[in-house]
């Protein structure tokens, strides 16, 4: 459908200017569409381990491969050269799994997008630019989550947190400039421990987090989105073979800075109320309080197998520490939810 084109001519590389306020996060909106200032179209020397490809409009939304940016203006999307791989995808699947466990403290749900499409609309309304992320994380994704298959920029809540995995990429050239001008609070760029043979030997494995302030991003050791959450410890958990029980504390320690900053915890969860009240009805009708204990010793043993076949040893040892202090067996299947969308990447 599409075939390598020549590089584009190299046009002059600068940052975006500053687009205006990011909407408002509580899912209003901001701004008329089309206020993000235009800039030079992206050009293959902006993105190390791209090829640029033609790709016109009609076909930009069926298109499969991996794309760093799309430019309208040149219909020119600059693809990913290598194939997706595990070295990539681990770091970003695995932040989906910490997240879910992060909810297990906070009490109400965090969601994580693969692969997502963040777009500039021109004055017609039609895609000006789109961006592909690797991961989109939404904090508070009953309020904030778009309406539409794509995060559009002046008219969505933009993500709490976007991560760019850099294993044969690198972000850093103009795609950070890009999300800076469109007006993303908070960037992860991870460089795997697993080195590809075409990184650049200046890349070094670790995460450096990008937050948004009114002069631009600045690297900040820690986390605005999920606080204490330190750079450190986000590169080590997202390259851990399994979670360990290090990595099980820290996100323990982040769900109840969440909690404590945001005011959410499980009676915030309509569905953790309404797992609450059936085990309530449930423990009434088993009677006897012994009864009840064996019932959840033996919850927390299957809980902790489960853990154990999706995530491994490591993992389920961390978890047996969360589940010891959890009594409510609704809370306990709640827990089982979540270990089962965990495994599937969600």
């Amino acid at each position: 459908m599409t075939t390598p084109e020549a590089t584009l001519a190299r046009s002059p590389s600068s940052p975006e200017p500053p687009t205006p306020a990011a909407p408002p996060r509580n899912g209003a909106g901001a701004g008329p569409v089309g206020a993000v200032p235009d800039s030079p179209a992206p050009v293959v020397d902006e993105f190390p381990g791209c090829v640029a490809v033609h790709i016109s409009r009609d076909e930009i939304d069926d298109y499969e491969g991996r794309i760093e940016v799309w430019d309208a203006a040149t219909e020119t999307a600059m693809v990913v050269c290598e194939p997706a791989s595990i070295y990539h995808e681990h770091p970003s699947q695995r932040l989906a799994q910490m997240t879910a466990l992060i909810v297990l403290t906070r009490g109400s749900p965090i969601e994580v997008f693969g692969s997502a499409d963040i777009l500039l609309r021109d004055g017609h309304g039609r895609p000006r630019r789109i961006m592909e992320a690797d991961q989109s994380v939404y904090l508070n994704p009953e309020r904030d989550r778009p309406p539409g298959p794509s995060m559009v920029v002046g008219e969505d809540v933009l993500p709490d947190v976007v991560v760019e995995v850099d294993h044969t990429t690198d972000a850093r050239r103009r795609k950070l400039a890009l999300y800076e001008s469109w007006g993303l609070p908070e960037v992860w760029v991870e460089v795997p421990d697993t080195r590809a043979p075409s990184r650049a030997a200046s890349r070094k494995p670790g995460v450096t987090i990008h937050v948004l302030h009114p002069g631009g991003y600045r690297p900040s050791p820690e986390s605005r989105a999920f606080p204490s959450w330190t750079a450190a410890e986000i590169h080590r958990a997202m390259n851990e073979p399994s979670l360990s029980v290090e990595t099980m504390a820290v996100l323990e320690r982040v769900g109840r800075a969440l909690r404590e900053r945001d005011g959410t915890g499980a009676r915030d969860a309509p569905l953790l109320l309404r797992a609450r009240a059936a085990g309530r009805a449930q423990g009434r009708a088993e009677g006897r309080t012994e009864g009840r204990a064996e019932g959840r010793a033996e919850q927390r043993a299957l809980l902790r197998r489960l853990a154990a076949r999706r995530f491994g040893a490591r993992t389920a040892e961390g978890l047996a520490g969360l589940l010891a202090g959890i009594d409510d067996p609704a809370h306990l299947a709640e827990v089982g939810d979540w270990i089962v969308v965990c495994a599937t990447g969600a």
